[in-house]
């Protein structure tokens, strides 16, 4: 399952990427903001998102506010999330190659919504290269 989630900086963009997923066939679940909440705090959707993504193969989720750093930094918290920030094609796709991430996160203020797109679509179809060195380096992660 792909869940998705934002704070109030993030709404828009997300709103975007939800049609954007529905035009490409893909199902997900939005997991809030519901609405334009500016008194809304970032790491109370990241920790919903990320109690969904964590312990679950299968499942990923994408994270929107107005860096991307602070749900980033928030959903880390969670055992077995591994979030990666992306802001171009190359950390988008290294995220999943490199990382095996299972949240993407974006910011809404520093990334326009088409770049957004693009960076979403390369995350959702690419895969972890499983290279000895980077199971390696995500074991002793996971050891921290």
């Amino acid at each position: 399952m792909l869940y998705i989630a934002s704070d109030h900086a993030g709404f828009p963009l997300k709103e975007e990427l939800k049609k954007y997923l529905s035009g490409l066939g893909i199902g997900f679940e939005d997991l809030g903001a519901s609405q334009l909440e500016l008194g809304d705090d970032y790491p109370d959707f990241a920790a919903a998102l990320a109690q969904k993504v964590s312990g679950k193969d299968e499942n990923k989720g994408i994270l929107i506010c107005g860096t991307g750093q602070g749900m980033c930094l928030a959903a880390n918290k969670f055992k077995g999330i591994r979030a990666a920030l992306a802001h171009d094609e190359f950390t988008a796709l290294a995220a999943i190659e490199h990382l095996n991430a299972n949240i993407l996160c974006l910011g809404a203020r520093v990334t326009n919504p088409e770049t957004a797109k693009k960076l979403m679509k390369i995350w959702l179809e690419a895969e972890f290269s499983g290279d000895e060195r980077h199971k390696r380096r995500l074991e002793k992660i996971e050891k921290l």
